[in-house]
């Protein structure tokens, strides 16, 4: 399969390049700062690095391919409207060249309360909204336009990341949030995004998933 992946040198799309190099998929990485690839990342198994700020080489990044997968993101607490911008840039890029998969990164609180969460879930997921609410907004901003789009979007919303391992086991609910959901791994988003990739089910909707 040829996939190009955006924010490669996050957490997230870290681990979709490699999981998506070990499964045998060609894979192009658009980046913001190619520097900032991680050295354990074997360049020479990437199909093309491309710069995120050059828009005739993003729309060739996506030119042709199965999938567009996103692990963009702001880095702090200030979200600066990174995911809404950066997001509609590809969106831009693919609909000009007629490519309609794509998964992206958004998080938990932009979905759904989970039916019979018990009060502390509640509490916690009212405290952290609260303290990250611009970050939630700027992800809320971005499903919006995907619900807007041409593209034959998923969002995937995980609750708080962790650096675990891979173990390929959580709960998902498409258009819903797993109740006492409370973390998930960034190795496990990867995966749940690289097999929503063919998951028809999960076509402009979005996907919950946590442990």
């Amino acid at each position: 399969m040829r996939i190009t992946v955006f924010g490669a040198t996050g957490g997230v799309g870290r681990e979709i390049v490699g999981q998506a190099l070990a499964a045998g998929h060609e894979v192009t990485v658009v980046v913001r700062d190619p520097d900032r690839l991680p050295e354990p990342l074997d360049r020479t198994a990437l199909h093309a690095v491309v710069r995120l700020d050059d828009a005739a080489a993003v729309r060739a990044a996506v030119a042709g391919r199965d999938a567009v997968l996103s692990g963009l993101g702001s880095r702090g607490r200030k979200a600066n409207g990174v995911a809404e911008r950066l997001t509609g840039q590809i969106v831009t890029a693919m609909e000009a060249e007629g490519v309609r998969r794509l998964v992206v990164v958004s998080a938990a609180p932009v979905g759904p309360e989970p039916a019979g969460d018990p009060l502390v879930d509640r509490l916690m997921r009212k405290g952290i909204g609260a303290v990250l609410a611009e970050l939630y907004a700027d992800l809320a901003r971005m499903e919006a336009a995907l619900a807007a789009s041409a593209t034959d979007w998923t969002s995937v919303r995980p609750p708080r990341l962790t650096d675990g391992p891979r173990t390929g086991v959580y709960r998902r609910v498409v258009g819903g949030t797993p109740r006492s959901g409370r973390s998930i791994a960034r190795a496990d988003v990867a995966h749940a995004m690289l097999a929503l990739i063919d998951d028809a089910e999960t076509v402009k909707q979005g996907v919950g998933i946590a442990y």
